[in-house]
């Protein structure tokens, strides 16, 4: 399960598909609704949140938002809840971390990668690549939830 706290338009169109069925699938776990998957760290910080059902509703809807831009059918009618503003923080380090390890991903697929050089982000710059609508940039190594290749 990979939900990714990078911008969904950095997303390759396999990326972006994957991320809306993973992101179903926690939106499963967190409502109770399967057995498996309960204890996985890329839950964690939406399980932090007031209401961890409604924040992953939030998420969806920002991939639904970036597929409606690419003329994908993504079925927005799979969410239960309508948007609501939130922050929810994440790190430096792990926008930094997913933004290369996003690379690696694409590059293995396609051959080509067109995001910007990550070597020139420093500090509180990386929150250029990052989710704003849902996602706030703090001070921080990558996230303890994350499992680091």
């Amino acid at each position: 399960m990979r939900l990714w706290s990078l911008s969904p338009q950095l997303l390759d169109s396999k990326g972006l598909v994957a991320c809306w069925r993973e992101s179903l699938l926690a939106l499963n776990v967190l409502q109770g609704k399967t057995i498996g998957y309960k204890n996985h760290p890329q839950l964690d910080r939406f399980k932090k949140q007031p209401d961890p059902v409604q924040s992953i509703c939030n998420y969806l809807h920002t991939l639904c938002d970036e597929a409606d831009k690419r003329r994908y059918k993504f079925n927005r009618n799979k969410i239960p809840m309508k948007y609501i503003q939130e922050s929810i923080p994440v790190t430096i380090g792990q926008i930094l971390y997913e933004y290369k390890f996003l690379g690696e991903k694409v590059l293995s697929r396609t051959g080509k990668w067109e995001g910007k050089n990550i070597n020139k982000f420093e500090g509180h710059q990386a929150a250029m690549i990052t989710n704003l609508v849902i996602f706030y940039v703090t001070d921080g190594d990558v996230e303890y939830w994350e499992k680091v290749k």
